[in-house]
């Protein structure tokens, strides 16, 4: 049991790592489309787009492994 519940722990906090990265990364966006790069910003917003997805995915099996 002490295993699951340190596994549990440790991948939560890689995901608020993630999440913390893409929160930062989505700042530098808008900056970066602010300044006029649009293009840029554009692709950064596509894989900000896929964290987001992969984030959802990922919270849901630790909501399971914990459940």
């Amino acid at each position: 049991m002490h295993d699951k519940a340190l596994l549990a722990a440790t991948l939560a906090r890689l995901h608020q790592n993630q999440v913390a990265l893409g929160e930062a990364v989505w700042l530098l966006t808008r900056w970066i489309e602010q300044r006029g790069s649009t293009e840029v910003s554009q692709a950064v917003q596509g894989q900000l787009h896929l964290l987001a997805k992969n984030s959802a995915s990922i919270n849901q099996a630790l909501n399971e492994l914990c459940g």
